[in-house]
């Protein structure tokens, strides 16, 4: 029976929430063909989490150890994922900052093609298809994959996780291969105000020069903190500025994310922003020009003085959680 295989994420010994969409998108493109789940998890040690992979989906939790995976190692993992990769017929990977450089390497060491930032995926003949946005959201490209194995990246948030799915689970060891290091990851730095990542947050507040200050972006942390699961992102002009640290930056030249909320407060709605935040379930704008381009794009829409409207947004949200 063909297999997918799951590429999951750890940071620090735990799992990253994202590695439970990969397995439940592996999980429904099995489905459709037929095949079974192998999630493998590269680390240097125990990793949080990885007994639960199961329940999402996966039939095999594939264990890759080295001293080097502690961090991400670009060599080391695309190396032990390609000395497997060429026994399933597709692998699934995370469109994050670490698998958007992963997955373009290993389709390159199995000499195939690779599907990014993917938003749907399906099979039509036997072969898997992927959907995603392109020319900055404006249309959907529908991708046939002809080679094997079938290498994409999902977009975060794009696929639920799937809960209760009753896999095995069962353990199992991949042997890592020998491995030049031309890449060595020294450290990662998590942005200092924000908790939670804005490609995976539920809920992103964002603002943009709107906000006149960088002190001002106060408001857009308590709006967040009364929502709870939400993050501050920011516009490139606000980032430029200094105002925020690039990890919080949502556009094109940013971080591309989907939540199932997103405000966008004092944001024009520039293409290039549009690009990094379309896909959202729902968005809401709040801008005091009615004409922002921001306002196409939106769910529902304020044109008012953002200086108004976000804390009295605040205190209803507030209300309405503590009902």
């Amino acid at each position: 029976m063909a297999a997918i295989l799951a590429v999951t994420e750890q940071r620090g010994g735990a799992l990253r929430k994202v590695s439970l969409e990969v397995i439940s998108a592996a999980r429904a493109l099995a489905d459709q063909l037929g095949a079974s789940v192998d999630a493998i998890v590269l680390s240097n040690g125990a990793v949080d989490g990885a007994g639960n992979l199961g329940s999402a989906g996966a039939d095999q939790v594939l264990a890759a150890s080295h001293d080097a995976f502690g961090l991400y190692s670009p060599d080391g993992y695309a190396a032990t994922i390609a000395s497997i990769g060429g026994n399933y017929a597709a692998i699934v990977f995370a469109a994050s900052a670490m698998g958007r450089d992963l997955a373009p390497r290993v389709a390159a060491r199995l000499g195939t093609g690779c599907a990014t930032d993917v938003t749907g995926l399906g099979v039509e003949g036997g072969k898997v298809t992927a959907t995603r946005p392109v020319y900055a959201g404006k249309a959907i490209q529908k991708i046939t994959l002809g080679g094997s194995p079938a290498v994409v990246s999902i977009r975060p948030n794009t696929f639920p996780v799937s809960t209760g799915a009753g896999k095995a689970g069962a353990a199992g060891t991949v042997a890592v291969p020998a491995f030049a290091t031309r890449v060595t990851v020294k450290g990662v730095k998590a942005p200092e105000q924000a908790a939670l990542d804005v490609t995976e947050a539920p809920i992103v507040v964002s603002g943009g020069r709107g906000l006149k200050e960088p002190g001002n972006f106060k408001l857009l942390e308590d709006l967040a903190a009364a929502f709870g699961s939400a993050a501050v992102g920011a516009s490139r002009a606000v980032v430029d500025a200094g105002w925020r640290e690039h990890g919080a930056q949502v556009g094109q030249t940013g971080k591309t994310v989907a939540p199932t909320l997103y405000v966008a407060v004092g944001i024009s709605g520039a293409i290039q922003h549009l690009a990094g935040m379309r896909t959202s379930k729902v968005i809401v704008a709040i801008n005091k020009d009615k004409d922002a381009p921001i306002f196409k794009v939106a769910d529902y829409g304020i044109v008012g003085d953002l200086f108004e409207v976000v804390p009295r947004l605040t205190d209803e949200v507030k209300k309405l959680r503590a009902e």
